[in-house]
């Protein structure tokens, strides 16, 4: 497939919307893919997937407050997933192909599958990247169960209380210096084996970019859900992909997104914790590049 043009050229574009300038980047050829990055207010740079574009079109989304994107007048407040959705729907329909996939990593899935379920007609298909269909007490709970089984595994690391602390400290967070230290920091509780490559892990770390973004709409409240009952509705093809090792949004969760939605597939990546794409970046290529192909 020959490189497309205009608002799929490759490179980097920026696009008026109704109430932000939203900026993305365009790499590979092939039918196209929208990938929305987690946090919130993670930078793009981190999904990028060049094993991917080698398949795909991707289109590298950095969401509104983030990286070039401009901020709201509410800001860190009012970035709730209805207003991704909606810039993910202007983005989507100034684009010259029918339908795009989407693809969202982390918090990205989140709202990966809001979208799907609000606003189907230009999706030929999703991928929930580490998503889960709950957020609250429920989540909560699981990671902190998780987050404590990996301190278990690795007690005797001398590593591990600056992880510990650099959790301890997500509640806190309240500026990007905050948001960007804590990102960094929760690393090793990320992958599956840090420190069998810590040298790659700690540079992987230092180029990651973050915003302080509240997840909270404009009015203070906290953007939770439970999508279960929505998602059971679902009528497009869905990948539900996920590592083994992750501590966040792990396989309890993606087994029961693959029950919930009918039709879903589940791919488990074995030897990768939340970063499945960086870990195993060939499995994870061929897997969502297959599933791609195969909706059309």
């Amino acid at each position: 497939m020959a490189p497309l043009h205009g608002p799929l050229a490759e490179g980097v574009h920026t696009l008026k919307l109704s109430d932000v300038v939203l900026r993305y980047h365009v790499h590979g050829t092939g039918p196209v893919c929208l990938a929305h990055p987690g946090g919130p207010g993670i930078d793009w740079e981190y999904l990028r997937v060049p094993e991917l574009e080698r398949h795909l079109t991707m289109v590298y989304v950095e969401p509104a407050g983030t990286g070039g994107s401009t901020r709201l007048s509410t800001h860190p407040h009012g970035y709730t997933r209805e207003l991704y959705s909606r810039h993910l729907a202007e983005l989507i329909a100034q684009l010259p192909v029918d339908r795009v996939h989407l693809l969202g990593h982390s918090h990205g899935g989140f709202v990966a599958q809001y979208h799907a379920v609000h606003r189907p007609e230009r999706l030929a298909g999703v991928v929930l990247y580490e998503s889960a269909p709950v957020t609250g007490a429920e989540h909560g709970e699981e990671v902190a169960r998780q987050v404590g089984e990996f301190a278990a595994r690795h007690a005797g690391r001398p590593e591990l209380p600056a992880v510990m602390a650099a959790f301890g400290s997500v509640p806190a967070i309240g500026d990007d210096a905050a948001m960007v230290a804590a990102a960094r920091g929760i690393v090793p509780a990320y992958v599956a084996d840090y420190w069998a490559d810590q040298p790659r892990w700690n540079q992987f770390r230092q180029a990651l970019r973050a915003t302080y973004i509240s997840g909270r709409d404009e009015h203070g409240r906290p953007d939770l859900f439970d999508d279960r009952e929505a998602l059971a509705t679902l009528r497009l093809p869905v990948l539900v992909v996920v590592g083994r090792h992750d501590v966040v949004c792990g396989v309890r969760w993606a087994e029961e997104l693959h029950k919930l939605i009918p039709g879903a597939r589940l791919l488990v990546l074995e030897h990768s914790g939340h970063f499945g794409h960086l870990e195993e970046p060939d499995l994870f290529a061929r897997g969502v590049a297959a599933f791609v192909t195969g909706c059309r």
